[in-house]
């Protein structure tokens, strides 16, 4: 961050110094609000907002679409699962199953209202497949038959850990704190660049003034309100476990 700071402070003292060099020539002053110096530092500001925020929109437009994905593929897992503990004799099948519906109900209950409001998962998610995969590989698998359905059900649950590993991934990602800034900034610089270069806008000139910084004060508060994956205008939400729910209780009855 101090890098930053030293960085703008540098190029304005630049900026100083080139202008007490220029006096000492026959340039020609420029005092006009819709000069060349304010033309100049308008088009590259406008850029320099469109581009910081094409970035803070695209970025978590991104990973809103990738998580969303992502939690289809721990479903379809967690579903594949379940097909994998039926092969297994009881009790330790049906327990399984069970254990996995419970899995499901955590997930897209109180664990999904802890990733819209803290941006993490929770422990007991954790807990519950670390506990399903120790049971799984205590099993004794005396025949072929069962190593092969132990072998796929360890499969399965290691590919649910993997689905929520890089769902508390997305939960954690944000958009870098400084294109927000640089974002805000610019935005408000750019809105106010016709008063800072001198000119008093007066009647109708102040109408397309005004429409721009709305829809500029618009826009930049939708890059905050999508800066996290579950929550915001682009928030991702348990559809998948919830189809998923259905569709385990219509397995465990048979169809």
């Amino acid at each position: 961050m101090f890098i930053y700071f030293g960085a703008a402070i540098c190029a304005i003292a630049v900026v100083i110094v080139a202008s007490r060099l220029v006096r000492r020539t026959r340039a020609v002053e420029d005092p006009d609000p819709d000069g060349p110096t304010t033309g100049h530092a308008g088009a590259m500001l406008s850029a320099l907002f469109l581009l910081a925020f094409a970035i803070a929109i695209v970025v978590p437009w991104t990973t809103s679409d990738a998580a969303r994905t992502n939690t289809y593929t721990e479903s379809q897992s967690i579903s594949e699962a379940y097909w994998a503990a039926g092969r297994l004799p009881a009790p330790a099948g049906p327990h399984v199953q069970a254990e996995l519906r419970g899995y499901v109900d955590l997930v897209r209950g109180p664990e999904w209202r802890e990733m819209r409001d803290h941006a993490e998962l929770t422990a007991r998610g954790w807990a519950v497949l670390d506990g399903l995969r120790r049971e799984v590989l205590a099993i004794k698998a005396d025949t072929d038959e069962m190593k092969d359905a132990r072998g796929a059900l360890l499969d399965r649950l290691a590919e649910i850990s993997a689905a929520r590993r890089q769902r508390a991934a997305d939960a954690a990602t944000e958009p870098p704190t400084g294109l927000l800034a640089v974002t805000v900034l610019t935005g408000i610089v750019v809105v106010l660049l016709p008063f800072l270069a001198g000119a008093r806008p007066r009647g109708m000139t102040l109408v397309p003034l005004a429409l721009m910084a709305a829809l500029l004060a618009a826009g930049t508060y939708l890059t905050i309100d999508i800066m996290h994956v579950f929550s915001g205008a682009l928030a991702v939400g348990p559809d998948a476990f919830t189809a998923l729910n259905a569709d385990l209780q219509r397995i465990a009855g048979g169809g």
